[in-house]
């Protein structure tokens, strides 16, 4: 997955940009986390096997589903 075993994404809140007590993070983000393209991410969230909701045009992800999608794919 590319993420050492044991990491989460998870971060700091300083901007209080929390959504339900998660932070929404961009495709950008999360590409860069998992040291993936951005197009793998369009094409997890595309395939329905990680969530996201629509901002407009861009997507966001809640930082607990990218743990629980690389929790699932680890194994």
């Amino acid at each position: 997955s590319g993420v050492a075993p044991g990491v989460s994404i998870r971060r700091e809140d300083p901007e209080g940009w929390m959504a339900g007590g998660d932070r929404l993070l961009t495709v950008r983000e999360v590409a860069e986390a998992m040291r993936v393209s951005n197009m793998t991410i369009y094409r997890l969230i595309r395939a329905g096997k990680l969530p996201a909701v629509r901002v407009g045009r861009n997507y966001r992800i809640r930082a607990a589903d990218v743990d629980a999608y690389l929790a699932r794919s680890a194994c």
